[in-house]
């Protein structure tokens, strides 16, 4: 992951300070890219340690085109919980009274959180964040980009049409974040699949490290599903920075020297992209450093 850790570096030093959306503010470059070779190991951060279960839930979420954070929530998985709770306050006039990341906030959300686990009528109104990427993927305008690219594969390996786009402009209001990987292609050559995405916003100290192991294993299920060997993925970056309130995480996670990959097993027996379960991949070897925390910015 030696190439992730010099895209931090770079960062830090040739960055422009800008303000965000968020209100944290940024150090960013634009336009960059980065290659992961899959018969190197699988390309799993090892400077701090990751969260394979949210990277596995997540993307099964994704392929079976679920919108609604109950499947993540029911299976332990936050990294969507704020942007539906924050609606869910603006909706009911509770932002005044629970300011963004106070106590009484972290308070609230959880019990938002438990109402959405426990109660199948609060998840249905409040747990759905629109029209996301698994609604993209799945039925774009009434297309399944990935059963449809899946069969190109299968059929017509050198088909240079073989997209899946998450960016729907005339949706992208009705979403609870516009995409920020918005746009992969599989590529075929010499019996190995490659895949190449495109991400318009990369947090790089948080998002980026789980954006590359997901789209990793992505390429792996499809390349089982369609009979390929997995070759490589292409990561190519657009406003690529780091919030202001990472930098010393980031100084930290530079700190230490990278370890060897895992090496990502998946159960052989799976054919189709829909059945695979969260019990069929097996990660061996990873001994990453320990976790390094740092907030999300929403």
């Amino acid at each position: 992951m030696k190439q992730y850790l010099e895209l931090l570096q770079k960062i830090m030093d040739e960055g422009v300070d800008k303000s965000d959306r968020t209100g944290v503010g940024t150090r960013s470059v634009f336009g960059a890219q980065a290659r992961f070779d899959l018969s190197e190991g699988f390309p799993l951060l090892t400077t701090k340690k990751m969260f394979l279960k949210g990277i596995i839930h997540e993307l099964i979420w994704f392929v079976r085109g679920d919108t609604n954070i109950k499947y993540l929530v029911d299976n332990g998985v936050k990294i969507w919980n704020e942007w539906p709770y924050q609606k869910y306050l603006e909706a009911n006039s509770l932002t005044e009274k629970f300011p963004k990341y106070s106590p009484e906030w972290e308070e609230k959300m959880q019990e938002f959180i438990d109402n959405i686990k426990n109660d199948e009528e609060f998840a249905k109104k409040w747990g759905n964040l629109g029209p996301v990427y698994g609604k993209q993927w799945r039925d774009f305008g009434g297309v399944d980009q990935l059963k449809d690219v899946i069969e190109r594969l299968k059929t017509n390996p050198n088909d240079r049409r073989m997209i899946v786009s998450a960016w729907n402009p005339p949706e992208i209001p009705q979403m609870a974040l516009p995409p920020c990987h918005l746009l992969y292609q599989f590529y075929v050559a010499q019996g190995k699949l490659s895949l190449q995405m495109y991400q318009r916003s990369c947090d790089t100290f948080l998002g980026v490290p789980f954006n590359i192991a997901s789209y990793s294993l992505l390429l792996m299920m499809v390349a089982q599903v369609v009979g390929l060997e997995a070759g490589t993925f292409v990561h190519v970056y657009g406003d690529l920075h780091i919030y202001s309130n990472h930098f010393d995480q980031v100084k930290e996670q530079l700190s230490r020297q990278p370890r060897k990959l895992p090496q990502m097993l998946i159960n052989q027996s799976i054919k189709n992209i829909e059945d695979f379960k969260f019990e069929d991949f097996v990660l061996e070897g990873y001994d990453p450093h320990p976790t390094i925390k740092a907030p999300i910015a929403v």
